[in-house]
């Protein structure tokens, strides 16, 4: 793992100058809420016996999708079952103040313990590092940045059509001037056309921008090898310096380094990745284990990469996971709903909410 060794060695160097520098101190530190768990007054019920999904966490990397309605990666925007069965048996929500949201392809999300309507489809939603901005896949196929509450969309990039536009997230880094490095303020996403998956770059500011092809380096050093350009999917960006991490075709999660200059590299077998918010050097993924996808937590060290199982007794899948603002929790998705569980793995994941979808946390 030198590209993070040496970027920590880097990182101490520039908060030196900082400490001396008026003003600089605040910019290499971490935001966020608080992100409670959302455990509380949940279901204490697990998820163990659950019937098994059809879809693997590792398999989705290859194409983008997850082969359902609730995620929407392939374009379905119809109401999945569980959205009408609430109707009869309102499931359990889980989201009442601790900033879980939950996405289905339809135009309503799951948030602050009711149904929102955003207006249009919503798929693959992510929240802005602030909270006050949503990032999605809209019925068009376009991407959107909205309000909260789905007021004020604003077509970011409009779909040109015969492409596949999915898992949007948000790269925003503070400037440190002492180093010569800019801010950032965009947003990244998968597109695929003709069967090719790629990694795009659009500012999340714009207005029918064009988004550009995501330039993807290779770290450094005698050995190391280019990484793939073509069959990457499913970005995850966050943490302080806009690093992010992605999922490809040939079954590798990839870290990729924006930070003094852009390298990347292999970490580990795995899929659907997931930043850590509150520093570069972890993020937690999905890996087949036994017959079933597991929660795995990537650490950074000096000697390498440590892997721990967060769900070593796992009896039903555990997919799309998302970090909590605070970066303490981690929300997961199985075939019966949404469960929550300490990103230290110290307890078993706990069911808080019966809908079936894509999880976020909102700051």
């Amino acid at each position: 793992m030198s590209v993070r060794t040496e970027r920590r060695r880097t990182s101490i160097a520039i908060a030196l100058t900082a400490g001396i520098t008026a003003g600089l101190g605040l910019v290499l530190t971490g935001c966020g809420s608080d992100g409670a768990s959302g455990a509380a007054g949940a279901d204490s019920s697990a998820t163990s016996g659950a019937t098994p999904s059809t879809t693997s966490g590792s398999g989705s990397a290859a194409d983008g999708k997850t082969g359902n309605a609730a995620t929407g990666n392939d374009g379905a925007t119809s109401r999945p079952a569980a959205d009408s069965a609430h109707k009869t048996t309102p499931p359990l929500n889980g989201t009442s103040r601790n900033g879980l949201t939950i996405s289905d392809g339809t135009r309503y999300v799951v948030m602050n313990g009711t149904r929102v309507d955003f207006g249009t489809a919503v798929r693959d939603l992510a929240w802005s590092p602030d909270g006050k901005k949503a990032a999605f896949v809209d019925g068009d196929g376009d991407l959107v940045v909205s309000n909260p509450d789905g007021s004020g969309r604003t077509v970011v990039a409009k779909n040109p059509g015969g492409q596949n536009w999915s898992h949007p997230t948000w790269q925003v880094r503070k400037a440190v001037p002492a180093n010569g490095l800019p801010g950032l303020d965009n947003l990244i996403f998968a597109g695929r056309a003709g069967g090719v998956s790629k990694l795009y770059g659009v500012p999340a500011t714009g207005h029918n921008a064009k988004p550009t092809v995501l330039r993807l380096g290779h770290e450094s050093g005698e050995g190391t090898k280019p990484v793939p350009q073509t069959g990457n999917v499913w970005p995850s960006a966050a943490g302080v310096y806009g690093s992010s991490v992605y999922a490809n075709a040939d079954g590798q999660v990839y870290i990729r380094d924006d930070y003094l200059r852009q390298q990347g590299a292999p970490i580990g077998k795995g899929s659907e990745p997931a930043a850590s918010p509150v520093d570069d050097e972890s993020f937690v993924f999905v890996r087949s284990v036994g017959g079933h996808d597991h929660l795995f937590r990537e650490t950074s060290t000096g000697t390498g990469p440590v892997f721990k199982d967060l769900t070593p007794n796992a009896t039903t899948d555990y997919t799309e996971p998302a970090y909590s603002p605070d970066g303490k929790t981690i929300a997961a998705r199985t075939p019966n709903g949404i469960v929550t569980l300490p990103a230290d793995g110290s307890k078993a994941p706990v069911k808080v909410s019966g809908y079936l979808g894509l999880p976020a946390y909102r700051a």
